[in-house]
């Protein structure tokens, strides 16, 4: 055998390279390269998460510490997937999957890795069972079902036996899996008798369990023996029988347990229960008062009834046929043995013992086993030695009295249980040979304790002889899977164990010298040591301690063991003196139902014949144990124990690496790396490094001749991978470095994408404050415009203002000047008038004058101003005449009283006046009455003389002002009459109109009149006519009457032709009308209205037995019908369905006819109430409608699982990684059958359309597609809570577009207005989590509050379950999972994993009544129905 000798994991020592270092506590501890490594350097400089650290090299070895994989490996289900396959790797893995996501279950190659929880999981109901059933093992994640499943698959396909190897340490799990396996068997394989073996097959664990197991101090229910169970199927694969066999039972357990540890279940079962009626006879106490039940210490185990357990073992003796009779009888030889370890043997001195024949616990052995007292007190204290001449009874020792007392309960035990364990399997015997078996080992896996003795030595070579066969199993995988992809196959150097087993086994090893010391009579362990030192020194595998002249030292596979000598040939020997064997020969009980078939002492067997010993019969036993195995196919279950304190998910890596070595899984590890252990199909390669393909490459149609282009391109050198047939295999960190390729891909890609990401966000925002500011602009400078409007306006209008001011000065300067003239002639006249002759002498008085004059003209100025303004005061104008005429009157009295003395006229007083003038102008401008008054008053006053005069001139002046504004008020006037002209011309109008309406409805309450007058003319006329029908009417009664009669003449004989008909309908009409006719197709629900027509007929012959035989005849055949047959079963559904309705539409009750025509009032049920019948076709269509589902659910469930989850149906986006050496099914990765979403929908919209051919309800089909959609989300959730690799962004992304697509085909069938959509709730919930941060606490929060339709258990197991495809996504801490569970711990609802995928809801058929006439209805020819005539 060639040998390699590179190193299979080469380390360059660059810099930034992650590695393990041995660690005294954590076996391997992470570290990163800080300086780069060259040669002949002594330190390597790495740095920890605590800091740097120097590690020291040796000299003499050149390797470096092993490498890190990618973290984006780290946590697969499959350890082959690794790129660095070996012991950190495989430790770290396991310890991720276990402590992180909370798996117990890994792959490593051909091995199923188990360790034990130490806490009841979810993980094992029927459910799963049935999800695991008929996938291809790596499909789902790793679980003993998948290992279970494989088995059966492979024996069914490969018509060879299969076998289950399942071993480890005591306390790992063994058993449990091994019982989990079993009932995986009897689910799935269902004998269909009614024997229910496969139910006795189970319950052959309990009662095993309790007579084998015990506590120790690693498990509290750790196999004592090991159990071979072969699970017989057959031709059908049906399970028809079982066969049991037993390796090595722990017999000195029964009298004798370590501290902190029990004897067997069994014991302490029956303890319990001593106070039952029928355990009175046992005289039974508390375990604590038993010798052989209290050296251990606590006699209880937390958590364990063993009441309860006992009414099991009681239940499960019963199913297995084993009478009342003998379990008495058997719980008779346990009690005895117990009072037996009670029996006080006493030293009586010169080596003599003594036993009291009043000892309470002797006389209830005896009457328990049905022996003499005497004999058994004698030969427990005595041995009889035969002579040539003379046979002598000797006394022995107290010591080895009490040898002989447990050796007897011992070898009671001992074969009791084979006795119970013979009986078991006659009750699972096959009556025939059985077509196959699986079997299932449950075998203790290698141990080592402080004090290893006999048994560990036993077991040890066991799991020596089951390594062996291992290495050899996977060397034959190994160069099978070489040899089919045509890959030139190398020797590849593994570790054979050979050597140790030809030390154990053969001429002058271990054992062979063991049994010839136990020839010996005087032969003791110290001698057989010392032979062993002789005989062996010189075998490298064997060694002398040093410390030590009581043990030796072998060096087994997993790790070197040292023994101690000391009772070993006793065990050896497993001696039982001759007489003890007589006086139980003679037991009545031993007799009736035990038979215990006793050997011969030891001491007295012929020298030739070594094969009684304990350590012969074992090699015999396991070499035929070999035998079988390797007759079948292994599948190996590997247990480990994560830490010695049985704390729950808590790792000790110490420990597993121990178990790790011991178990082989290591050395499997070792193997694979040794030549290529990275394998993957062309797809994965393909679509996983697609990234790295150039496009001319990628645009090849061969996927596989581009596989090999990219990676000829990539790695130089050859040697690192060779093409297979399917697959291409890596070297060791190869897969490593394809991986930083990629990554170092993405992160370009993903720089390129930030940056025109980035850059196309500065742009916008850019292009944002741009447009900002550009509106910032526009504000601004409109406010600016606007304020420089504002002033500009000021300025405009001062500049106005200005302008008026000159111009209106130079206006009223003009005015002035003409005012001035005319006003200098008015005062000049005025002034004459006054004076008279007296004032002819002016020049006297012109300085004063010309002051006055000056003052004139301004009061003239503000008098032309207010003339101007008198167009605003038109209201009083009247008022202003008025007032005239009294002033003219009040003149003219003054003018009669005036004398013609002359005036004395003051100046200032003249002055005076013309300012009271201009304010009366002023007054009456403003329309300020009042002040004018005041002002006439004031005047009125005045009867100076010197006024007289001035009030002259005053209502002279009033009268000139009067004249002036004359005028406008005519104008005023002329414009109210205008107005009053424009109102009336509209009134008029308005009247207009209102008489033009008023005409037009005389006219049609005219033209109504006359068309109701012409309608009596005509009713009047036809009154004759309607006289002349009427007796028409009257003479066809009187002649309908007289054919009546004929007709009830004939009655009789037209009734049995009828019946005749009518009963060959009832038997040929459903089987006639099938749904495949093009009529039935086009006029659905014809053949449901045909089956009540013909009900309705025998309803109106009111023949009840006929009509019973038609619905029995209807209902039986419709039973009859094909049951697998979906169209089939559509048609029928759709048509009980509508003869339901007829029925309760045509039955006479109120409440179904309230949409009844007068018509079909007319053609319901007479004489005969078929509610019965109603309800029994109501439970016809309700088993129908049961049987659509199932067929419809059969036909679309192996879409389901391809379609929604592993269909990549958003192109681009891809979430495939490698698996490892348990590769998925090939069909997958075909492209020709490989189902997609719309393999879904298509199958959807068949469904659909058929059942619309068919005439169903809507309501009836929207019940139908809401259970499909709930079977598609349940299949697809249980799915996803079994793959871990399924549990990604990227997946949750192709889900919720998966679903997206069922929701557009509900709008198009117009459905999705019917709460459909939320059978797929907790699915879509599912693919949310997936995809949402779990970080933070608002992040717990938001998932606790959103995803209500999932309860905590699926939550955690998502959480969990997160597997990151790209080392950009970030994986689920701990501490967040820990934050979920504690905010979900208070929400109630199921803890299931699993949905319930055989969950239905609950069909209706609600009332729809139709409105199609039955007399028009029309048999078509096409239906070959000419037995029916219509009446």
């Amino acid at each position: 055998m060639a040998t390699r000798n590179d190193d299979p994991y080469p380390n360059t020592g660059n810099a930034s390279e992650r590695m393990w270092i041995p660690d005294a506590e954590h076996v391997w501890k992470s570290a990163e390269i800080v300086r780069d490594f060259h040669s002949g350097d002594t330190v390597l400089e790495l740095r920890l998460e605590d800091g740097t650290h120097h590690h020291p090299l040796d000299p003499s070895n050149t390797r470096l510490p092993p490498l890190r994989n990618p973290d984006i490996l780290v946590g697969e289900n499959d350890l082959t997937a690794l790129s660095y396959l070996h012991e950190p790797a495989v430790l770290h893995n396991l310890k991720v999957r276990f402590v992180e996501s909370k798996i117990i279950y890994t792959y490593c190659g051909i091995i199923l890795v188990a360790v034990n929880p130490y806490k009841q999981l979810p993980l094992y109901g029927d459910a799963i069972i049935h999800a695991y059933s008929g996938q291809n093992m790596g499909d789902m994640d790793p679980h003993i079902f998948a290992v279970a499943e494989e088995a059966y698959k492979q024996m069914a396909r490969n018509h060879k036996n299969q076998s289950i190897i399942v071993s480890g340490e005591s306390g790992a799990g063994k058993t449990v899996s091994a019982r989990y396996a079993m009932r995986y068997f009897a689910v799935v394989s269902k004998s269909g008798s009614k024997t229910r073996v496969e139910d006795k097959v189970l319950a052959s664990n309990p009662v095993t369990e309790a007579m084998g197991n015990a506590k120790t101090t690693r498990n509290d229910n750790s196999s004592r023996f090991g159990k071979y169970t072969e699970i017989s199927f057959d031709r059908r694969y049906r399970i028809i029988g079982a066969n049991m066999r037993t390796y090595l039972l722990e017999k000195s357990r029964v009298v004798f347990q370590a501290d902190n540890e029990r004897n067997y279940h069994i014991f302490y079962q029956m303890c319990s229960c001593a106070q039952l009626r029928e355990f009175k006879n046992l005289r039974l106490c508390d375990a604590d008062k038993f010798r052989y039940t209290c050296t251990g210490g606590d006699v209880t185990i937390e958590g364990v009834d063993d009441k309860k357990d006992l009414e099991e073992t009681r239940r499960t003796f019963s199913m297995l046929g084993l009478k009342e009779d003998f379990q008495s009888d058997v719980f008779k030889v346990l009690a005895a043995i117990l009072h037996l370890g009670n029996v006080e043997i006493r030293d009586s001195g010169k080596d003599k013992s003594s036993v009291s024949p009043s000892d309470p616990h002797v006389a209830v052995v005896c009457e328990l086993l049905g022996v003499s007292a005497e004999a058994l007190v004698r030969w427990l204290c005595h041995r009889r030695i035969v002579l040539v001449a003379e046979t002598v009874v000797k006394p022995v020792p107290r010591e080895r009295a009490v040898n002989a007392r447990d050796a007897l309960a011992k070898h009671i035990y001992a074969h009791l249980f084979d006795c119970i364990i013979n009986r078991i399997n006659t009750a699972l015997q096959v009556p025939g040979k059985p077509h196959a078996f699986i079997g299932v080992l449950d075998i203790y896996g290698f141990e080592t304790f402080d004090i290893n003795s006999f048994e560990q030595f036993c077991i040890n070579y066991a799991n020596e002889k089951l390594q062996q066969q291992f290495n050899l199993h996977v060397f034959k995988l190994e160069q099978e899977e070489y040899m089919k992809e045509d890959i030139p196959w190398t020797l590849i150097d593994f570790y054979d164990n050979q050597p140790v087993i030809d030390l154990i086994e053969t001429k002058m090893g271990i054992l062979d010298l063991l049994n010839e010391e136990c020839l010996f009579p005087q032969g003791t362990d110290q001698s057989w040591l010392q032979k062993l030192y002789t005989y062996l020194d010189t075998n490298p595998l064997f060694e002398k301690p040093r410390l030590s002249n009581e043990a030796f030292v072998i060096q087994h596979f997993a790790d070197k063991v040292e023994y101690q000598c000391r009772d070993f040939l006793e065990k050896n020997r497993d001696t039982l003196y001759e007489e003890l064997q007589d006086i139980m020969k003679d037991s009545e009980v031993i007799k009736a139902h035990v038979s215990l078939r006793f050997i011969r002492i030891y001491l007295r067997i012929a020298p030739g014949d070594l094969r009684a010993s304990v350590g012969d019969k074992f090699s015999s036993s396991l070499s035929l144990l070999m035998e079988t195995l390797n007759a079948t196919t292994p599948h190996y279950v590997r247990c480990i124990k994560p830490n010695e304190e049985k704390l729950p998910f808590e790792y000790d890596s110490r420990r597993v690496v121990q178990q790790l070595r011991a178990c082989g899984v290591l050395e499997t590890i070792r193997v694979s790396a040794q030549s290529y252990p990275s394998r993957w199909t062309y797809i994965e390669f393909y679509s996983r490094y697609s990234i790295l393909m150039s496009h001319q490459e990628a645009d090849l149609s061969d996927k596989k001749q581009t596989c090999k282009n990219v990676l000829q391109r990539l790695i130089q050198d050859p040697n690192q991978y060779k093409f297979g047939r399917t697959k291409i295999f890596f070297r060791a960190g190869q897969v490593a470095y394809l991986e930083k390729l990629r990554l170092d891909r993405l992160r370009g890609a993903s720089v390129t994408i930030q940056k025109h990401v980035r850059g196309w966000s500065q742009r916008r925002k850019y292009l944002r404050m741009r447009e900002a500011a550009i509106v910032l602009q526009q504000y601004i400078r409109g406010k600016r415009t606007i304020h420089d409007g504002a002033v500009m306006n000021r300025l405009n209008h001062l500049k106005a203002l200005i302008l008026q001011k000159y111009a209106r000065a130079w206006l009223a300067r003009r005015r002035f000047q003409t005012m001035r003239k005319c006003v200098s002639k008015l005062i000049l006249a005025v002034f004459i008038l006054c004076r008279g002759p007296m004032c002819i002498s002016v020049p006297l008085q012109n300085k004063e004058n010309c002051g006055l004059v000056e003052r004139l003209t301004s009061l003239a100025s503000t008098h032309s101003h207010t003339v101007d303004r008198l167009q605003g005061v038109e209201a009083q104008l009247e008022k202003s005449t008025r007032q005239r005429a009294s002033l003219e009157a009040r003149e003219r009295t003054v003018k009669e009283g005036a004398t013609l003395v002359s005036l004395e006229v003051n100046p200032k007083i003249f002055i005076q006046l013309f300012v009271s003038f201009d304010l009366f102008c002023f007054c009456l401008l403003m329309k300020q009455t009042v002040q004018y008054r005041i002002l006439i008053l004031a005047l009125d006053d005045c009867t100076s003389t010197s006024f007289i005069a001035s009030r002259k001139v005053f209502f002279w002046l009033v009268q000139l002002f009067s004249l002036l504004t004359k005028g406008i008020l005519g104008r005023i006037a002329e414009n109210n009459t205008e107005i009053q002209r424009h109102d009336h011309e509209k009134e008029v109008e308005a009247l207009k109109e209102e008489i033009k309406r008023m005409k037009e409805e005389r006219g049609q309450v005219t033209s109504d009149l006359q068309e109701q007058v012409v309608q009596l003319t005509k009713h009047v006329k036809a009154i004759p006519e309607l006289r002349r029908d009427l007796n028409n009417l009257q003479n066809q009664r009187t002649n309908m009457d007289r054919k009546m009669k004929q007709q009830c003449i004939n009655n009789n004989r037209i009734h049995h032709n009828l019946m005749q008909i009518l009963s060959q309908a009832g038997h040929n009409l459903p089987t006639e009308l099938k749904p495949k006719g093009v009529v039935v197709n086009m006029i659905p629900g014809l053949p449901a209205y045909i089956l009540f027509m013909c009900v309705r007929y025998a309803d109106y012959l009111n023949d009840e037995a006929k009509l019973k035989s038609l619905m029995n005849a209807t209902i039986c055949a419709v039973k009859k019908s094909h049951h697998k047959d979906f169209e089939l079963l559509s048609f029928w559904l759709s048509n009980m369905y509508l003869l339901l309705n007829c029925l309760k539409q045509y039955s006479g009750e109120e409440e179904f006819m309230k949409h009844n025509t007068p018509e079909q009032k007319r053609n319901c049920l007479q004489n005969f109430d078929l509610s019965e019948h109603r309800q029994i076709l109501s439970d016809l269509a309700i088993h129908i409608y049961h049987q659509l589902i199932t067929v419809m659910e059969k036909t679309l469930t192996p879409a389901i699982v391809p379609g929604m989850l592993e269909h990549e149906s958003l192109q681009g986006i891809s979430s495939m990684k490698p698996t490892g050496f348990r590769k998925r099914s090939n069909s997958i990765y075909e492209d020709l059958e490989t189902h997609t979403i719309s393999s879904i929908i298509q199958q959807l919209s068949v469904f659909h359309s058929t059942m619309n051919q068919h005439g169903m309800e809507l309501g009836l089909i929207i019940q139908v597609v809401k259970q499909l959609f709930f079977q598609v989300g349940a299949t697809t959730l249980n799915n996803i809570m079994l793959r871990k690799d399924m549990c990604s962004c990227r997946k949750g992304m192709q889900i919720r577009c998966n679903i997206s697509y069922l929701e557009e085909w509900l709008k198009e069938k117009e459905l999705q207005s019917f709460s459909v959509i939320d059978t797929l709730r907790p699915l879509s919930q599912a693919a949310w989590l997936l995809q949402v941060n779990k970080s933070t606490d608002e992040d717990a929060k938001e998932i606790t509050d959103k995803c209500t339709e999932l309860n905590s258990v699926q939550i955690v197991k998502i959480l969990n379950s997160y597997t990151p495809i790209d080392d950009f996504e970030k994986r689920v801490t701990s501490s967040f999972v820990r934050k979920v569970q504690s905010l979900l711990q208070d929400r109630d609802g199921s803890t299931q994993l699993m949905l319930d995928t055989d969950y239905r809801f609950q069909v209706t058929f609600p009332f729809c009544p139709s409105s199609q006439a039955l007399e028009l209805l029309q048999v078509p020819n096409s239906l070959h129905l000419g037995f029916l005539t219509r009446i």
